[in-house]
Formats: structure tokens, sequence, C-alpha cells
């Protein structure tokens, strides 16, 4: 079925040089075979580093479009004989988006709303738009807008109407390593002696890139139109990560800052009712649809079961825990393969 979504179609990859799109291009081009991988963006500098390791002469399916979700002009023209797009376009460093709260909005929410009216304008089959563990429940401003973008991705599916435009969300943790993440943080502090602990108490969902590509694909092969997919993955506690990293360093507690949870949720309680649970995954399915066994969601309710009322998928309530010997075996994965920056 992938075969059929990819091979030979034009893909469209909004955040094309973010550290998902990179992983997300090459994982395509090494498996798949599509017409065109058009990688958009808005970093000349990035695009012009990538080109180096996607060259033309090699990756002839490869274009770089320069542009901004929140230019919907641009994305009109962009989109032009789309097949598929993935939305990992967005502003998500929580204290860049408390200070400068307007331009989190208009990325997030209003460039995402720019993607679905492309997306439907122009014919495009499937849309996934990435999302966080931050929508649920949100505590800041970068949460809040993706809780805004999720609600509008599922409602999209109304938009569309008899077209054949279909969207849906991929929600999912922390991803290993990542830039701005915790791992190239704690890599740098540790020269000091002294790592800075937010809570002993604190722990988060874990994924790794690859994991989160694996998870995109396999949920646009299934997605119906409106389903938000959560992947089932480990937790991690903070202080086995400090460990992992740096086990000689003293730790100093110094508080969780504004807008930080102690622990993430991905699955809320209030959202079980919607929710059904396969081996891999759960699956949230829009509140308003038909539940009915021949009803549009029939084919991706077999095999999955309902999720009891009060459910609530959780990092502190877990039943998957990264250990200390594998954060450990992560991180140097990590730095060994120059995935993270150690200077």
């Amino acid at each position: 079925m992938l075969d059929k979504l990819i091979n030979g179609k034009v893909i469209f990859v909004t955040g094309g040089t973010g550290s998902f799109g990179k992983a997300f291009a090459r994982r395509l081009l090494e498996d798949y075979k599509p017409a065109k991988l058009i990688l958009f963006s808005r970093d000349e500098l990035k695009q012009s580093e990538l080109q180096q390791k996607f060259p033309a002469s090699k990756y002839p399916a490869v274009r770089f479009f320069l542009g901004d979700v929140r230019d919907r002009e641009r994305l009109y023209r962009a989109m032009e004989g789309v097949n598929v797009v993935i939305h990992a376009a967005a502003l998500k460093q929580v204290p860049a988006c408390e200070y400068n709260p307007m331009e989190a909005v208009r990325t997030n929410i209003l460039g995402g709303a720019n993607i679905i009216d492309a997306a439907i304008d122009r014919g495009v089959q499937r849309v996934i738009a990435l999302s966080t563990d931050k929508a649920v429940n949100p505590v800041n401003l970068y949460g809040a807008t993706k809780l805004c973008a999720d609600k509008v991705f599922v409602a999209a599916n109304n938009y569309a109407g008899a077209r054949n435009t279909r969207f849906a969300v991929v929600r999912y943790g922390n991803v290993v390593g990542s830039r701005g993440s915790v791992i190239p943080f704690f890599l740098q502090k540790r020269e000091t002696g002294e790592l800075p602990i937010t809570d002993k108490r604190m722990t988060r969902f874990w994924i790794t890139l690859p994991q989160a590509v694996d998870f995109v694909l396999t949920s646009l092969e299934r997605m119906k139109g409106g389903e938000i997919f959560v992947p089932k993955i480990p937790s991690m506690n903070i202080m086995d990560l400090a460990k992992a990293i740096a086990p000689a360093c003293k730790t100093k507690i110094v508080g969780i800052r504004p807008g930080e949870k102690l622990h993430e949720l991905m699955v809320p309680d209030d959202e079980a009712r919607n929710t059904i649970e396969y081996s891999d995954r759960y699956v949230i399915l829009p509140s308003a649809h038909d539940w009915s066994e021949d009803g549009e969601y029939a084919a991706l309710r077999r095999g999955a079961k309902q999720c009891p009322d009060g459910f609530r998928y959780s990092s502190d309530k877990n039943e998957r825990w990264l250990t200390e010997k594998e954060l450990r075996g992560m991180v140097d994965e990590l730095v060994s393969s120059g995935a993270v920056n150690v200077d």
C-alpha cells in the first residue's frame, strides 16, 4: 500500500530541512521511488547545506522550495501536482513562543490553515500533520498552538467535503537528540562537572528519529481521515538520563521552568471514549463519526480494542521504561554518528 502512495507520486514536506524532514527524506530516497520529493522550508542556508547531501546528480527527484507556511500564495503555487503532504514545519522552542506569541500563532495555527486550504484546492490526496505531547492539556503557548492545529486538521476533513483530500495527525513525544533537546545540553554541561535538573521526578516519552519516520509512514498508510495516531513508546526519567550521560557529575535541582510539565500526556482520559488500541499504537478517532460496524472507520477498528472509560496514556504511568543502560547506548550512538554536537 505504501508503495502505491509514494512510488511515482509527488511528496511535499514542510519543514523539510528540520531534523524530521531530513530523516524522512533520506528514508524515502533509500526505500521508495517518488516522482518528486519537495522539501519546503524558509531557511536558504539549511537548504544549501542539504543540497550537498542530496545532490541533483544522485537524487534527481529532490526539489528544494524556499517558502513559508504563512505565505498562502506560495503554498498554492508549490503544491501544484502534489499527492501527499507531510506537515512538519512549526515554531517549537517553548521560550521563544512564550516571548513571541503571535509569531507562534501565525506559523503553527494560521500556517496550518494555509496548508489545509492549499491541499484541498490543489487536489492533494493525503495530509499528515505532526503534533506533540505538549498539545495535550497544554500549559505553554507552543502546546496551545499545536492543540489548535490538531483540531483544525481533524476538522479539515469536513472542509474537504466531497473532494478526496484527507487529513490526519501524528502525535508523539520528545525526539531523542533533536535540536534543542536535553541530550546536547547535558553533553555540554557535563564538562562543568554539574548537571542542572529541573525535578528528580520528571518523566518524558521518548522516540528516535527513525521510529518517528516509520510511525508517520505507517499512519499515512492506515489513515482514513480525522484520526490522531499516537505511538506506544517508552518513557524515561530525567535522573536516569543524567546518570547515563554523566555518571560522575553532581546534580543541582533548579526547579521546573515556566511552561513545563512534570509529566507528559498523549491520550487524556477525556478522549478515552474515542480511542482504540493496537499493539503498537493508540488511535483517537474524531468525536463525531459513525461507530457502526460498516461505518467509515470499521476497517480501522478491526483488530483494535476500545480503550476503557477513564484511560489515560501518560509518561509517568507507562508500561515501558528506558533503562540507564539503554539510554547510554542511545547517547553513544548519537555522538558517534555525529547527530549531536558535543562542542
